[in-house]
């Protein structure tokens, strides 16, 4: 079977990894250059986008922000998913918190925003402080703004208002302003829909950033009662879209609460533990489900970390040297916050992932890698 992938970056590599065991075939359409090329080997076909749709069984994505004509011709194929409503929903705020309303799934109260009125308005109705987003090109803590003082209004509405601007009467921008939520901490869960409406969901992970950007997500210590709210919003999400393949839901959780932070309509950062973590990882269950094969087990094998590793030059080869410790390297050139590969770290236990956590600090110093030695610390007490 064929499969053609929009984007050719390292979300489409593994899924093309695991894809070929399933007898899967992955071409990757790489929007910044407009080629066809394979995903692993970087190989480039003598296709257009017009014939290498044609040649595909199926399409789908590894990231949302896909120019509109592609995506539109995808579409007509009948061909995508999991199609354009869940990749416009993820691609935009505003029409994500539309879903979330209509599928009854909590989220943080909000207001879009396209003129300063509408953000004065924004302080009087949700108060202060507030997080203000970009709807439609915000990633990794970029494009996203504080409001902590009403004396800050007119600064951040000049800089506001310059992204406003830059859209066109096609392609508007606009703006969301949330009420800041004082919450616990960020989990996530991600899971697998078929074309036959059945589910495989991951166990929900804790996930930690540092400025705006994941830097670890651990797998295995999430109450029942957040993974059931989890799994609950998963359903609710995904049946109101009619949705195939895999989906990550980021929530706050607050009190034991969930409230959804953002959806994420493709295989996602904060499940790359489940490449050893669980039987079948998020890659396999996403070319499972879009290539209309039986999904995979996704029961938790071990407790899980994954740790991104982020404008380094390379990952040290000492990691290996621990057992259950696996390297990703993504083949990028270097950048500083780039994601650049990422460590996947198993254990059979709390003590005993611990364990691993430490010895690693030995060889991924806090500055590059943050957080790695208080969640080994935070696992002995477990």
């Amino acid at each position: 079977m064929n499969v053609l992938i929009l984007g050719a970056g390292q979300l489409a590599r593994m899924m093309s990894l695991e894809g070929a065991p399933l007898d899967l075939n992955v071409r990757a359409f790489d929007v910044g250059s407009n080629r066809i090329i394979h995903p692993v080997t970087l190989d480039e076909y003598e296709f257009t986008l017009e014939q290498a749709i044609a040649d595909a069984d199926v399409i789908t994505a590894e990231f949302e922000h896909i120019p509109d004509p592609v995506l539109a011709l995808c579409c007509q194929s009948g061909k995508f998913y999991p199609g354009k409503a869940a990749i416009k929903a993820g691609g935009d705020r505003a029409i994500e918190k539309a879903l979330l309303d209509k599928g009854n799934v909590p989220c943080a109260p909000y207001q879009l925003i396209t003129e300063k009125q509408h953000l004065i308005d924004a302080v009087t109705k949700l108060g202060k402080p507030l997080v203000i987003k970009t709807c439609q090109a915000g990633y990794d803590g970029k494009g996203q703004w504080r409001l902590k003082s009403e004396d800050e209004i007119t600064q951040i509405w000049s800089e506001m208002a310059d992204f406003i601007a830059s859209g066109t009467e096609q392609f508007p921008h606009t703006i969301i302003a949330e009420q800041m939520i004082p919450f616990d901490r960020e989990v996530s869960v991600i899971g697998a829909r078929d074309k036959d409406g059945r589910f495989a969901i991951y166990p929900v992970t804790e996930n930690q950033h540092t400025n705006g950007v994941l830097t670890l997500s651990l797998a295995g210590f999430v109450e029942a009662s957040i993974q059931q709210q989890a799994v609950s919003a998963f359903k609710n999400l995904t049946t109101e879209m009619d949705y195939v393949g895999v989906m990550a839901i980021e929530f706050f959780d607050v009190d034991g609460t969930l409230m959804v932070n953002e959806i994420a309509p493709r295989v996602h950062n904060s499940g790359h533990w489940t490449q050893q973590g669980t039987p079948c990882s998020q890659f396999e269950n996403h070319m499972r489900a879009v290539a209309g094969l039986p999904l995979g087990d996704v029961s938790l094998q071990k407790p899980s970390v994954m740790i991104n590793v982020l404008g380094q030059p390379n990952i040290p080869h000492q990691v290996l040297a621990i057992a259950d410790v696996k390297s990703h390297w993504y083949g990028k050139s270097q950048k500083p916050g780039r994601k650049m590969g990422h460590i996947n770290v198993s254990g059979h236990n709390a003590a005993e992932l611990a364990d691993k956590l430490m010895q690693l600090t030995e060889f991924l110093p806090e500055q590059d890698y943050p957080g790695v030695r208080a969640t080994a610390e935070r696992l002995k007490t477990l």
